[in-house]
């Protein structure tokens, strides 16, 4: 019986692949029988890092560095990318959050921010995610074959307090993915998105320890069915499935990755 999982030589661009769960996208995909995988991020040492981490499992990579929110950065990458690999046929749309440089976290309420303040999130959560798949829809169109997987955020989809503009661009890539779900199908491409919750920050174990022991972390696992948060491996999982034939029926769909966060229906 053929693994269904396995993707066939495809090979693959993740953004925002240097650290965290970009990080653990570029080796699930690596493992599962990606001809190569392009690994982006902004810090170009950091892609440097992941792309070794990879060749030395046996399996090809190659760092491109690239400011998602820059069309033309994009471009230069998948150019580079494709030079290395060949047709890259796999995107995942992992760069997120307040851009390259911002930490996230909770905000003034929406009408104590200003409107200069909203713009980081849409350049990396929306325009971002319009430059990628911008650039690769193209070849993929060309080969009659493609999947695109973009993170999006629960906050996006149940809105978040003090995280407005945040959410809105989560959700505006989220209704990106299914315009080109309904534009692209019938090229043989399937456009779907991941919705994240938490995920753990990266800690040793006696970091971790004392982090899960805090009154404040103790309170926001409350809000998760499943009781603690997420890992890169639950989102790399579903990024494999979403990657592979397994889901060659399913597009324009959000799937929640989330400890029981929030539901859907």
């Amino acid at each position: 019986m053929s693994d269904l999982l396995d993707l066939g030589g495809q090979n693959a661009f993740v953004t925002g692949a240097g650290q965290g769960a970009g990080r653990g996208i570029a080796h699930m995909l690596a493992q599962h029988g990606a001809g190569g995988v392009a690994v982006n991020d902004y810090v170009m040492e950091r892609a440097e890092a992941v792309a070794a981490e990879i060749e030395a499992m046996g399996f090809k990579a190659v760092p491109v560095q690239a400011d998602v929110g820059d069309h033309a950065s994009v471009k230069a990458a998948f150019d580079t990318a494709t030079e290395a690999l060949g047709p890259i046929t796999l995107l995942v749309n992992n760069a997120g959050n307040a851009g390259p440089n911002a930490q996230m976290g909770h905000s003034p309420l929406f009408w104590e921010t200003q409107p200069e303040e909203w713009g980081r999130y849409f350049r990396t959560n929306l325009d971002g995610v319009m430059n990628c798949c911008h650039v690769a829809l193209p070849t993929m169109v060309e080969q009659k074959r493609g999947r695109i997987v973009t993170v999006t955020s629960d906050s996006g989809r149940v809105g978040e307090a003090r995280l407005a503009a945040y959410a809105a661009s989560k959700a505006g890539a989220a209704g990106f993915v299914r315009s080109i779900a309904k534009e692209a199908a019938r090229f043989g491409i399937t456009s779907n998105a991941i919705s994240l919750s938490t995920l753990e920050p990266p800690m040793t174990d006696e970091q971790r320890e004392a982090f899960m022991a805090s009154d404040r972390v103790k309170a926001q696992l409350s809000h998760y069915a499943i009781r603690r948060f997420g890992r890169p491996d639950d989102v790399a999982a579903m990024a494999l499935f979403l990657c592979s034939d397994a889901s060659s029926w399913i597009t324009g769909q959000t799937y929640p990755v989330n400890g029981g966060y929030s539901f859907a229906v």
